[in-house]
């Protein structure tokens, strides 16, 4: 069980932060060699399922993710968003919060995740919440940096 969080803070509107992080289509286009697909119809609820498949050339996995909280942050109060992992390789959660500024200007980011790899001995924990830690921050970085396709 590699556990890690991600904490950033933003000085875009709290509502610009959740869309771009929950637009799940384009974690593909921030995540090497991953491709997202959405398996239910937009917008996303609670019951949203997305598959990020990363691969490279005929090997690779699908992490099958189920959205099962979601509340978008509204005025003062902060968003949250629960996925869980329904794939047989990758498994556990993520949670992604977004708190509106109490000076009404920017957000704070708090992305935690229990990330567990099947086969991948408990030893490998440290080593494999430091690897996504890194990643997912340079990911959550992108995502917030740019704004979705129009």
């Amino acid at each position: 069980m590699a556990i890690f969080q991600i904490t950033r803070d933003v000085s875009l509107p709290a509502d610009e932060v959740w869309r771009r992080l929950t637009t799940w289509e384009r974690h593909g286009d921030v995540v090497p060699l991953t491709r997202v697909t959405i398996r239910t119809p937009p917008p996303s609820h609670v019951g949203t399922v997305f598959v990020a498949r990363s691969a490279l050339g005929p090997v690779g996995f699908d992490d099958v993710m189920e959205v099962v909280e979601w509340c978008p942050p509204d005025g003062t109060a902060p968003g949250r968003c629960r996925l869980e992992k329904r794939a047989t390789f990758v498994t556990g959660w993520a949670e992604i919060e977004v708190y509106p500024a109490s000076t009404g200007v920017g957000c704070t980011v708090v992305w935690r995740e229990d990330l567990r790899v099947r086969w991948l001995p408990a030893l490998c924990d440290g080593v494999l919440a430091a690897v996504a830690r890194r990643m997912f921050g340079h990911a959550t970085d992108r995502l917030i940096a740019t704004g979705p396709r129009t």
